[in-house]
């Protein structure tokens, strides 16, 4: 067994490789260590739960690079690599690595799956060249590096072709071409995408299922189908932008079986040892099916599986590379039996994607091969019709969810004119079927014909409308077992959502909490790991101690990311350390927060009022006390639960809802800061147009900066610098009202306060190196600062810790502010964890959300390890740079403002602030498109 493991991460969240790989690294390195493995994890993130080093051992946040990689292995000498649990990028760098013969003259073997492997699986023409060598089919392909090369192949081809580079992730590079114009511009992408110059081109199966399997594979050739998965979108659309359904339900189980043992033949036949996703396409008649391809690694998909099944692939996976056996191992769910047997489920699961485009809305809204979605959701329910109106609960929809209806689409006077063209495949193709149901202007079958999308499915579509339709004359009863949630029954009967509730709860109509067990209850478990039904019911054993619970964050977006999910976890760990039951719900499979092992109890549910009550409602039984809620690190969608919950009489700790209230909503805030005699921007609201305008005309004119009230990542957020700006800003959604306040020069400073309810301690501040009017998210910012006096940072630190105790808050507040020459003006306040905190952790060393947990549950201060006031600066230097993924959405504009773009971002850590500076930037340029 080797003593020392190097583990490669994933670099910055990406659109195609998000928050998945945490989770995998996290599962990683524990079972790692668990065997008494030193580990060296090398990742550029710091909004990562496996960079802090109680997880990831000795952690070098540093650039992702070859060089940087050759560095550490030089100066830490690792017995062995592990790559398959970083993404693409840790694959690729381990290749690299392998190339440049580093890993030979340093003695590094490489754990689990070999490069050869690797290669073997990732080389487009040596997989195909494998896959018909063990017997199974392939489309009719071809390898090329010119282009040239393509264009006689598609000319012998005389059909429609897709393009897939070789090394990519997230279908990068790649697409589909209808004629030759289209494939030469294709080829000629893919092969610059490509990091080796290499692409497949092969005849499209558009139009056939897609159907994936996630397969665990060890040293002694003992093979595994942990899950079985469908995509409901048709080849055509990329995975990770399709909704996808577990257990595969359209397909009858002889031809399942037919694909299973199809994908363990070509996991043996690579020789991989520990996770990989084998994907398949099959002919609408089941007649015909074609190995598409595979990734031999931990994936997107992993990580779902994981969820859906409650196996944990990730580390089962690390376990094998150290040369573990799965028949030796127990079952990690029961506890007992083998590691070695195939997960069954008693229930359905539904994953949906997030994309960005409510954010981007001139982006291209098409669907196609290369990944746009930025996160998921996932739900679980007994039938696939509830799951599935759970699971778009769980994206959060404002205004809509299930019966959201474009006006634009016209639907409630006529037909679209043109059907096809109307359910092109695009992010709000489900709501256009649905709104095509509603109004008869489609049925079950014209749906699947023009999508190809199997019937089961739009059969199941059908129904759930034809359900909506009986609401009205149904018991309230029928409704929720048909899985409509209360808003959706208050919205459809007339009501308001409380009315439904109120009835609900009289009634006695409370969801049910089944157990995810991997065995479909043929054998005991103990997984704390619950979702809830209006069908059969599952008596939970009582709870011995009081349950703290963390609601999360739901599917990453931009604005919205990773970094809530570390705030969460750190949380949940902290509770646990305090001797409390830690209770977290959240519904994106991708995540640390969402693994079982984290805390005490996982409910995997919608953020939303409804659900979050039901939990409170089932942990109230439990424990038989009123659970504590902790809102303030899921982000704006834990924050905006504040004032329901509230009305609810839940005991929410360290804030309450009218501190929410005043720092959300612009104008209180502004007459807040005014009765505290702090300053702000001069400025006022404007209700309307009009408004507006007289607002920019009392500031003396442009430019100035428009803000509406309850928004994260900017949204809506505009800087006006002349009338067309305006002219443009009014011709998009405006969130009336807002506040129009001058533009302040001077340097941006992000400042996180944590209070007792009488003292403040500021463990760092950052400086943003972009002038205000840039998104923080976006900047490339630096702790300490470096531009700003001990003296100004104090008083921004002291403002800071004011506008806290005046607040009452316990625990963490964010305050945005500009030091212009001597004054402090005060931007914004936030009664919540913002992206700034994992990024002040790593810089520092000060556990900052065990802190504010404690602070928010009661303790002081000094019980929480803080020291009063501005602390003194460390010994290195912080340098946060922003990376995105916006080559992945055409139409948008990579400009710079107030409206977050970034989807991650790479630290630098350095004694200098210009080696943090090059480290940054470095690791930032590794990830660029």
């Amino acid at each position: 067994m080797p003593r020392r493991v190097l583990v490669i991460g994933s670099g910055p969240i990406l659109i195609g490789q998000a928050a998945e790989f945490d989770y995998a690294g996290v599962q990683a390195c524990l079972a790692l260590r668990g065997e008494g493995v030193e580990t060296i994890l090398v990742n550029s993130n710091p909004a990562t739960v496996m960079t802090d080093p109680d997880v990831g051992g000795t952690v070098l946040i540093g650039p992702l690079t070859l060089s940087y990689l050759t560095r550490v292995i030089e100066e830490h000498r690792p017995d062995a690599l592990l790559p398959t649990l970083g993404g693409q990028t840790g694959l690729n760098l381990a290749v690299a690595l392998d190339d440049a013969g580093v890993l030979d003259r340093y003695d590094v073997r490489v754990l689990g799956t070999p490069l050869a492997a690797v290669r073997a699986a990732e080389d487009r023409g040596g997989f195909r060249d494998l896959v018909i060598g063990i017997g199974e089919p392939v489309p009719e392909s071809a390898v090329v590096e010119s282009v040239e090369d393509g264009m006689r192949f598609v000319e012998h081809l005389h059909a429609p072709i897709v393009v897939r580079p070789a090394f990519t992730l997230g279908g990068g590079g790649g697409g589909f071409a209808h004629s030759p114009a289209e494939a030469r511009e294709r080829i000629a992408a893919g092969l610059k995408a490509s990091p080796i110059g290499q692409v497949l081109v092969e005849r499209s199966l558009l139009g056939w299922y897609e159907i994936e399997f996630e397969v665990l594979r060890d040293a002694n050739d003992t093979t595994i189908a942990i899950c079985g998965m469908e995509n409901l979108d048709p080849m055509g659309v990329h995975t990770g932008d399709s909704i996808v359904v577990a257990p595969i339900q359209t397909l009858p189980d002889p031809l399942v079986q037919r694909l299973r043992r199809c994908a363990l033949k070509i996991v043996r036949a690579l020789q991989l040892e520990g996770g990989c996703n084998v994907q398949l396409a099959v002919a609408p008649d089941g007649a015909d099916y074609r190995v598409i391809e595979v990734n031999p690694r931990v994936s997107r998909s992993s990580a779902l599986a994981s969820k859906a099944t409650g196996y944990p692939i990730a580390r089962m996976a690390a376990l094998i590379a150290l040369g573990r056996r799965l028949h030796e191992m127990p079952n990690p769910a029961t506890g007992g039996n083998s590691a070695a047997f195939e997960p069954a489920l008693d229930y359905v699961v539904v994953k949906l994607p997030r994309w960005p485009f409510d954010k981007f809305p001139t982006a291209d809204r098409s669907l196609g091969i290369q990944m746009k979605a930025t996160g998921e959701a996932m739900a679980i329910d007994r039938e696939f019709g509830p799951a599935l109106l759970k699971a778009i609960r769980s994206l959060e929809p404002r205004g809509g969810g299930w019966l959201w209806e474009d006006p634009a689409w016209g639907l409630s006077h006529r037909a679209p004119p043109d059907m096809a063209r109307f359910l092109t495949p695009t992010d709000t193709r489900l709501w256009r079927m649905i709104a095509l149901l509603r109004h008869d202007w489609a049925d079950a079958a014209t749906l699947a014909a023009v999508t190809g999308i199997a019937p089961w499915f739009t059969e199941r579509l059908a129904e759930l409308v034809e359900a909506e339709h009986s609401l009205i004359g149904s018991s309230l009863a029928e409704g929720k077992r048909a899985g409509f949630g209360d808003a959706d029954i208050a919205t459809v009967s007339g009501v308001p959502w409380a009315a439904v509730r109120r009835a609900r709860v009289r009634s006695g109509i409370h969801p049910a909490y089944r157990r995810v067990d991997t065995c479909a209850g043929e054998f005991p478990a103990e997984t704390p790991y619950f979702y809830s039904s209006y069908a059969d019911a599952e008596v939970a054993p009582p709870a011995e101690r009081r349950s703290v619970i963390v609601v999360g964050s739901g599917p990453i977006r931009i604005g919205q990311g990773i970094e809530f999910d570390y705030c969460s976890v750190r949380a949940a760990w902290a509770v646990r350390e305090m001797g409390l039951d830690a209770v977290v719900i959240n519904n994106n499979p991708e995540t640390v927060s969402t693994d079982y092992d984290a805390c005490t109890r996982l409910y995997f549910e919608p953020l939303d009022t409804e659900s979050v009550l039901d939990v409170i409602d089932h942990e109230r039984a439990l424990t038989g006390a009123p659970p504590m809620v902790v809102l303030t690190f899921g982000g704006q969608t834990a924050i905006d639960l504040a004032k329901d919950l509230a009305y609810a009489d839940v005991p929410i700790a360290g804030l309450s809802a009218e501190a929410i209230e005043i720092t959300e909503d612009r104008e209180r805030f502004a007459l807040f800061l005014d009765g505290l005699g702090i300053a702000g921007p001069r400025g006022s609201l404007a209700a309307d147009a009009a408004g507006l305008r007289r607002a920019i005309d009392a500031l003396d004119g442009f430019p100035v900066i428009v803000r509406p009230s309850w928004v994260i990542g900017g949204r809506g957020i505009a800087v006006l610098r002349g009338a067309e700006d305006l002219r443009e800003y009014l011709a998009t959604d405006v969130g009336w009202p807002l506040r129009v306040d001058e533009m302040v020069p001077g340097i941006e400073l992000d400042v996180d306060a944590i209070c007792d309810g009488s003292e403040w301690s500021v463990p760092g501040i950052l400086e943003q190196v972009d002038p205000p009017g840039v998104h923080s998210g976006d900047s490339v910012a630096v702790l300490p600062p470096q531009h700003v006096t001990r003296a100004v940072q104090e008083r921004a630190a002291e403002t800071a810790g004011r506008i806290a105790l005046a607040l009452g808050v316990r625990g963490i507040l964010n305050v945005q502010m500009i030091a212009s020459g001597d004054r402090i003006v005060v931007i914004e306040a936030n009664p919540r964890a913002s992206r700034t905190v994992p990024i002040v952790a790593k810089a520092t060393g000060i556990d900052v959300v065990a802190a504010a947990v404690r602070c928010a549950l009661g303790h002081t201060l000094a019980e929480a390890g803080m020291s009063v006031g501005l602390a003194a600066d460390g010994p290195r230097v912080a340098v946060k740079a922003p990376v995105g993924s916006l080559w992945r959405l055409p139409g948008v504009s990579a400009e710079l403002g107030p409206e977050m773009r970034s989807t991650g971002e790479v630290l630098g850590l350095a004694l200098t602030a210009r080696e943090a500076t090059e480290l940054a930037l470095e690791a930032a340029a590794a990830h660029q498109g």
